[in-house]
């Protein structure tokens, strides 16, 4: 029985989390942390597939992942707003996660931008004693540790790095979950939905560059990139910059 989790990954849709940071997520529940996920919406104006195949796809990526616990708040796709504080602010308190990994400020999608936002002010009112949930009942207080933004498209200069070349097999399973989403030849929902951007057969493509590119910064082949919303500080230095990395 899940108390508490350790890290809590909240997105707009599902699938992005495992777009961006499926191999950390991966890696932290084989290193024995509790690891949940939140998807904002059920993805139902996407151009590909429905919200409730997805939500299959999304159940078997959870699957492969190890995810402790996965739930959506089924805020309106396109149309994330401060309307869905209060539910953020719930789930944050409910599961109390140490860290919560989001999408950064500058995005591509809409709805990334719109997700950053809400998640980083929940994680502020989350904390404050007279902040009501969405159902205007009192939870005990709870303010995440630390904020992660994870990588996608953008320019993105990173705080820090996480080597998943130990598990980048198994994010690349979890992504081809969503079938529907990504390329996969043996997709046929529909004969009238147009390829989109990340169902283009060169996406994988851009998806392992992306790994190999941030990988080579520390000296590992696939890496996973963030931004840390504060400043990071230590008491122990050595534990600290425990890793190898070529001199920069």
């Amino acid at each position: 029985m899940v108390e508490a989790l350790d890290i809590l990954a909240i997105a707009a849709h599902p699938d992005d989390i495992e777009l961006a940071a499926g191999g950390t997520l991966a890696l932290c529940v084989r290193q024995g942390l509790q690891v949940g996920a939140l998807d904002l919406t059920r993805g139902e104006l996407g151009t590909r597939g429905t919200p409730e195949l997805r939500a299959k796809e999304t159940a078997a990526a959870t699957a492969v992942l190890g995810l402790s616990v996965r739930e959506n708040l089924e805020l309106p796709d396109g149309n994330i707003t401060t309307a869905g504080l209060g539910g953020v602010i719930e789930i944050l308190r409910k599961w109390r996660p140490r860290i919560v990994m989001t999408h950064p400020e500058v995005c591509r999608h809409p709805d990334h931008r719109a997700t950053h936002i809400l998640v980083r002010d929940a994680c502020y009112y989350a904390g404050l004693k007279k902040m009501n949930t969405s159902t205007g009942t009192y939870v005990v207080p709870w303010r995440p540790k630390h904020l992660l933004y994870f990588a996608e498209v953008k320019h993105f200069e990173p705080t820090f790095v996480v080597d998943v070349t130990s598990t980048w097999e198994q994010r690349m399973q979890a992504l081809r979950c969503y079938g529907s989403q990504v390329h996969n030849p043996d997709y046929k929902e529909t004969s009238e939905e147009p390829e989109t951007y990340i169902s283009n057969a060169g996406f994988f493509e851009w998806i392992e560059a992306r790994a190999r590119t941030y990988g080579h910064l520390i000296g590992c082949t696939y890496g996973e990139a963030f931004q840390h919303n504060g400043t990071l500080g230590t008491a122990n230095l050595g534990m600290f910059l425990n890793m190898e990395a070529p001199f920069q």
